[in-house]
């Protein structure tokens, strides 16, 4: 077993629907089957995400409420598991691990603030660690290569801003990004230097300055419908050739 896997329960996800993705409408629309009927589906991870919404793939839906889309596609069946392609249940499950002291790389921190500003942007969050005020940026990791998750899957420029912010801060104080392998059966991370190579530059030069890279893996499990912490501090390669 790789090290520091502890497989435990931190997320339940209430009244699932398993579902069958139809096709891709747009950046936050896919069409999914429910049963036998076709049904707009709320997506919120702005990725390509090519490798799991193709027809035909089979997922996990929950009921969304008002709006245009019936449903909200959260997970995508990866082998006999699932893989978290919703953000804001990646960042859920974070909070969830970081309020229990699951994560010892954080240990003694507690969230001071969501979207806390720096610069011309907004950071995730803003830590306090033992007295010492952190900026940590969370970043999806749902690109799959073997026993890899990498990010990004498309260039990001949004990425790129937030990693010089980071590198900024971190001359006078500390500054963490954390990429969420949200895909079961990972080993490590890496960033995927082929989707944008300027955001690869800017990583290595953000770790030489003293910005920490971290990584941690969770999925989901539909037998249960829970999401759980595989490894809180995956490793990280970052020497991509």
């Amino acid at each position: 077993m790789t090290k520091n896997k502890i497989e435990t329960k931190i997320l339940h996800v209430g009244k699932v629907f398993e579902c069958e993705v139809v096709e891709r409408v747009n950046r936050f629309v896919v069409n999914v089957k429910v049963g036998k009927k076709c049904h707009k589906a709320w997506i919120n991870n702005t990725g390509r995400l090519q490798e799991f919404l193709v027809k035909g793939r089979k997922g996990f839906c929950m009921k969304k409420g008002k709006g245009k889309t019936a449903y909200r596609l959260f997970s995508i069946k990866d082998g006999k598991l699932g893989a978290v392609i919703d953000t804001q249940l990646q960042m859920r499950a974070f909070e969830k691990c970081l309020e229990m002291n699951f994560i010892p790389w954080l240990d003694g921190c507690k969230m001071i603030k969501r979207n806390a500003r720096l610069g011309e942007s907004l950071i995730d969050y803003l830590l306090d660690c033992d007295g010492k005020k952190i900026y940590l940026e969370v970043k999806s990791a749902v690109l799959k290569e073997k026993k890899y998750a990498m990010y990004p899957d498309c260039p990001s420029a949004r990425g790129r801003k937030h990693l010089k912010e980071l590198m900024n801060y971190s001359k006078n104080g500390e500054a963490m990004i954390l990429f969420i392998a949200a895909l079961p059966k990972i080993d490590a991370f890496k960033p995927n230097k082929n989707a944008d190579e300027k955001l690869y530059d800017l990583l290595l030069e953000s770790h030489q300055r003293g910005v920490k890279i971290k990584a941690m893996n969770i999925y989901y499990n539909q037998f249960d419908s829970f999401i759980y912490l595989s490894n809180p501090d995956l490793r990280v390669n970052l020497q991509v050739k």
